[in-house]
């Protein structure tokens, strides 16, 4: 592992780090020898290939991962490749909860990273879901209906947007709730704003 190639971003992360911190600095050494580029995105360490995004590598309460940003489109010959959620469309988790396991993978974990690498060099992309695929939720709709400006700035979204809102709205049981969170949203919607932005 060279030092010209690691990044002072992802020192200085790794030195906050209060959990996960020896898996995190055993991840990095894999991922480093296997020539990937080291940067800081989307406050953590990611690791690109000609600019492209490879593997990043992030943690939560129960767990750290190594997440391939197209890992749908790998092989997954252990079969250890984990969707995060049911709408996660191109990324994969390999998930750790101590350092011993990240140890006995990593041949397998470099054999993936290699594989990850390939599938950029051979510019495949993941067949995203069209949001026409997506449900409106009838609430929405009903909007919709009642007031044509909603859908004409819904539409003129961009994809993602689009998606992020019918999620949110989707998602509870009960119509009464679908229905408020629309209306929450709906200036944001007309303003052109995302559901995040």
């Amino acid at each position: 592992m060279t030092n010209s190639r690691m990044n002072p971003k992802v020192d200085e992360y790794l030195s906050k780090a209060k959990k996960w911190k020896a898996e995190y600095e055993k991840l990095r050494q894999i991922v480093l020898d296997c020539e990937l580029t080291e940067e800081f995105k989307w406050m953590h360490p990611c690791y690109t290939f000609e600019k492209k995004n490879i593997v990043l590598i992030h943690g939560f309460k129960d767990y750290c991962a190594l997440l391939f940003h197209k890992g749908a489109l790998l092989q997954d010959a252990h079969g250890i490749l984990i969707q995060q959620t049911e709408n996660v469309q191109a990324a994969r988790q390999i998930r750790f909860t101590d350092v011993q396991e990240i140890v006995e993978m990593v041949t397998i974990l470099k054999a993936y990273i290699f594989e990850a690498i390939e599938v950029e060099k051979a510019g495949l992309e993941v067949n995203f879901k069209k949001n026409t695929e997506f449900i409106i939720p009838e609430e929405l709709q009903n909007k919709f209906d009642e007031i044509p400006a909603l859908k004409t700035a819904f539409e003129a979204l961009t994809p993602g947007r689009q998606r992020a809102y019918i999620l949110y709205f989707s998602e509870p049981k009960q119509s009464k709730t679908r229905e408020s969170r629309v209306e929450k949203c709906m200036q944001q919607i007309l303003n052109g704003k995302g559901l995040n932005d």
